[in-house]
């Protein structure tokens, strides 16, 4: 004891020289801020769920710029939690403070407030309440190659017991999400060749609404299940479209042929959801029912062809493990042998800068046979 008082008396004790590795720092002043990054890449999913769960950005929106006791009392939150919760709100770029109160940013006022016309936070509670734990056993996905928000044995789909609440809203956000992408395929994109579109597999009809709008002459059918279509008429008349889409009711991956009388077929964000040997059919019928002329339009996060990105289709493609039993995003030079051994030609592509596609693969039936 008293040794050690003395030693420490005299000043810091100095470690011993080793010959072994510096662990103070790293080859080429690597850190790892990077890794740190990723680990933590869901606290900022939460803090987005948990503002979304609690309508914070729709008390914001009706009640103006308030300071944190205030709006932590109108939201029923402790003081400690709601300054923690307004400052990473702040730090994430969702909300803006002046003058010690905090208003919605515009990203929020506009996405995240409810009942606004394009309402994201279906989308962010549904994977909130739905995704996030299928990702949670990610390693169980890829070990087992099955997927883990639904059971594939006892379920036809990762839709039939999901909460009928929380799947409006997720319907709601794809409308959103879909509505910007082909705002994005119309300025890649010239329709005006085409008289009617046929959107495979189209759900609520996003895709149809927009390329209407943009181009009058253009009239639309929205293929799907008849539970979507019901919701694809409601939306459709609701937006005064009611004369220029309509709907069919199939279901697409069955031996029906696709619907005849259309000159341009779209497929967005459909292949991902199968396998090679789906998607392949899916082609080939669109061929058969397209006339000479036409065209097909896929519209995806597509990877390229190396496979080291991008990011968000690298990222969809896993989540294809965890949703589906057998979907996955596919590279530029997949889709294109695909195309041409269905039967179609001039392949091109337009990139596309949205959430949900960055690029779209346009492709054309020029005469009516197959390459043998």
């Amino acid at each position: 004891m008293h040794q050690t008082m003395e030693k420490a008396a005299k000043g810091p004790v100095q470690a011993p020289v080793t010959d072994g590795p510096d662990t103070t720092a790293a080859p080429g002043g690597l850190t790892p801020v990077p890794l740190m990054e990723l680990t933590t890449g869901f606290w900022r999913f939460k803090v987005l769920a948990a503002a979304v769960d609690l309508g914070l950005f729709s008390v914001l929106s009706r009640s103006g710029a308030l300071d944190a006791p205030t709006l932590g009392r109108e939201l029923g939150l402790h003081p400690r939690p709601a300054r923690m919760l307004l400052a990473c709100c702040t730090a994430l770029g969702l909300l803006i403070r002046e003058d010690g109160r905090h208003r919605n940013a515009p990203i929020a006022e506009e996405f995240l407030v409810e009942g606004r016309p394009h309402y994201f936070g279906g989308f962010v509670r549904y994977s909130d309440r739905h995704g996030y734990a299928g990702w949670g056993r990610l390693q169980e996905a890829v070990r087992d190659n099955r997927p883990t928000t639904w059971d594939p044995d006892l379920q036809e789909s990762a839709f039939v017991t999901a909460d009928p609440e929380i799947l409006d809203g997720f319907w709601e956000a794809m409308f959103t999400l879909s509505s910007f992408t082909a705002q994005a395929l119309s300025g890649a994109y010239d329709f005006t060749a085409h008289h009617r579109l046929l959107d495979v597999g189209g759900g609520t009809g996003a895709f149809p609404v927009g390329l209407c709008r943009r181009h009058p002459h253009l009239d639309a059918t929205v293929l799907d299940l008849p539970h979507i279509t019901e919701m694809t008429r409601a939306k459709v008349a609701a937006l005064g479209l009611a004369d220029r889409i309509s709907t069919h009711d199939g279901d697409f991956l069955s031996a029906e042929p696709l619907p005849p009388g259309h000159d341009v077929i779209l497929l967005s964000m459909i292949l991902h959801d199968w396998d090679e040997a789906t998607g392949r059919r899916l082609l080939e019928k669109c061929h058969a029912a397209l006339p000479d002329g036409g065209a097909v339009i896929i519209c995806e996060l597509v990877l390229d062809d190396d496979e080291t990105g991008p990011a968000p289709a690298a990222l969809m493609g896993l989540n294809m493990l965890v949703e589906t039993r057998s979907g996955h995003n596919y590279t530029y030079g997949e889709y294109r042998r695909w195309l041409t051994e269905a039967g179609f030609t001039d392949i091109s592509v337009a990139p596309l800068d949205a959430a949900g596609a960055n690029a779209a693969l346009i492709a054309r039936k020029i005469g009516g046979h197959r390459p043998l």
